[in-house]
């Protein structure tokens, strides 16, 4: 097929026009190439009116400092004592090794003067539990027992329900069965007031024999708390750490570090220093302490204290 002839004819344009049509067309392509600019301009001027990209990283965790010891230091100074404390240890028995409990009636003071509390009860050593159940006396029924005096010393206090009343288990690493059955008849009878159940205990590692591969293992005594909860599934237990060891623990100061740095995650507080301190594990720190080990609270009040941080001003909500 053959292609068809295309019809030549001549332009009716005169060569000055060409040359106005070449103008008219550098005119055009200088506007679209502005327009073109200007729309690629557009999204970055927005872009740069978007808010920037918010921090989600987490905020440090706040920290509180409180005090505690077995006597009571005094109605004058609390004013002082505020300054420094956001809380202290409140006693609900007699402290160990005290025969009285100097504590007692002066909750309303404590509040009045914007204290939180960490409630406490002291309980029985593992030598009186295995005495007493070699005598047929079940160490349990000394810890319902015990648990119904906390929680009837807690009523007489006033502090409101929902408070949390923490037992002093003293001894360290691995519990005896005693010692399970009495801590555990404790908590699970507080658990049935209208109380809810803590324990302070250590969370210093010491050694617990041979794993599987026979290397050395460590417990502490909270891990062996939680493992005997789980295994019973029994109510839960808020902890009150002791750790004095430097480190992890700073040493006798007044700025709290977080309750998580305790090695024990999910603590309530954490005991971090003591009087007198224990000279052992608290060598990297000893010179936070008084030259006599204890951890003096600064003039003008003079007190040895135990140093406990939590995350509540109020840690036992015993407000």
């Amino acid at each position: 097929m053959a292609y068809p002839k295309i019809r030549q004819t001549r332009s009716a344009l005169h060569p000055g026009h060409f040359a106005a049509l070449e103008s008219i067309l550098r005119l055009i392509i200088l506007i679209a190439v502005a327009l073109a600019a200007a729309a690629a301009a557009i999204p970055s001027a927005a872009l740069a009116q978007q808010p920037s990209v918010p921090d989600t990283s987490p905020a440090p965790a706040r920290a509180f400092i409180g005090f505690d010891r077995d006597l009571y230091p005094g109605d004058a100074a609390l004013p002082e004592l505020r300054k420094l404390f956001s809380f202290t240890g409140y006693w609900l028995t007699n402290p160990p090794r005290e025969t009285q409990n100097t504590w007692v009636g002066k909750r309303d003071l404590l509040l009045r003067n914007g204290f939180g509390f960490l409630v406490v009860a002291n309980g029985r050593l593992g030598a009186e539990l295995t005495r007493a159940a070699k005598k047929g006396k079940s160490p349990a029924a000394f810890g319902r027992q015990d648990a119904a005096d906390t929680v009837a010393a807690a009523q007489r206090e006033g502090f409101p329900p929902g408070a949390i009343l923490f037992l002093d288990q003293e001894e360290g690493g691995r519990l005896l069965p005693e010692q399970a059955d009495y801590l555990l008849a404790w908590t699970e009878a507080v658990a049935q007031s209208t109380f809810l159940p803590g324990v302070y205990a250590s969370g210093q590692p010491v050694p617990d024999g041979r794993g599987p591969n026979g290397k050395p293992v460590t417990i502490t005594t909270i891990q062996d708390i939680r493992a005997h909860v789980a295994a019973g599934h029994l109510h839960p237990i808020a902890f009150w750490v002791a750790q004095d060891a430097c480190p992890p623990a700073p040493g006798c100061v007044l700025q709290p570090p977080p309750a998580d740095l305790s090695g024990t995650l999910d603590a309530t507080a954490w005991q971090f220093a003591q009087s007198p301190r224990r000279k052992s594990i608290t060598q990297a720190c000893a010179r936070t302490y008084a030259a006599d080990g204890n951890c003096d609270t600064p003039a003008p009040v003079r007190f040895d204290v135990d140093l406990t941080t939590a995350a509540s001003p109020d840690p036992s909500h015993g407000r």
